[in-house]
């Protein structure tokens, strides 16, 4: 199964093409601002990396938030636009999903996971996993505190994405994860893999607040 898969919904951008468990192109970068403009690039250079063409891609996937507003909405018109384009189906995954999935396995083990997404305003995203990535409940917008208290009596925690130092300080014993804490386009293509056969992945917005828009008075 050939995947291509997009993120732009936080503070990087990537994207990357997947092929049964081996990543045959990627590209990757750390950006707070400016992925309608590097977007679209990086998706043209993974494809002539690979020598690939659209119509051989079985599957498009992009990441659908938490995150920027505007960032979410560029990922999914690109994706939307490539797939029907392509005339290829689209799956959807939630960021909280994919920096969980970039967590090594031995690091997870005996570990509650949280993934704290920082929403750059006093709330954060968060969402708590078992070692085996399994959801143990939806993702939230919490203060740094009401975080904490999330998994006070949950043993062992390990902390993953670009908001876990802001929990951090609040949770004596936890652990940050080694990975960088973005969200890359290589873990959504992983799990697009793994999920697509049980059913649709819906290619929609995951917001948890209304966007930061004030409209005119008539």
């Amino acid at each position: 199964m050939l995947i291509l898969a997009l993120d732009s919904a936080g503070s990087a951008c990537s994207s990357a093409l997947w092929r049964d468990g081996v990543v045959v192109a990627r590209r990757f970068a750390a950006m707070a601002r400016g992925q309608s403009e590097a977007l679209i690039p990086m998706v043209q250079a993974v494809m002539d990396e690979a020598g690939c063409a659209f119509g051989q891609v079985d599957l498009l996937a992009v990441s659908v938030g938490p995150g920027a507003f505007t960032g979410i909405r560029i990922g999914l018109s690109a994706a939307r636009a490539l797939a029907l384009a392509a005339a290829k189906p689209l799956a959807g995954i939630a960021t909280t999903e994919a920096i969980a999935a970039a967590i090594p396995a031995g690091e997870r083990q005996d570990h509650t996971v949280m993934v704290v997404v920082d929403s750059r305003r006093a709330e954060l995203w968060v969402q708590v996993f078992s070692a085996d990535l399994v959801a143990l409940g939806p993702i939230q917008a919490l203060l740094p505190e009401q975080a904490a208290l999330a998994v006070s009596a949950s043993g062992p925690v390990i902390l993953a994405g670009d908001g876990a130092a802001q929990v951090a300080h609040l949770l004596p014993g936890a652990r940050l994860a080694s990975t960088d804490g973005f969200v890359d386009a290589v873990q959504v293509a992983q799990l697009a893999a793994a999920r697509w056969p049980a059913g649709v992945l819906a290619p929609e917005p995951l917001y948890l607040r209304p966007a930061d828009v004030t409209l005119a008075c008539a």
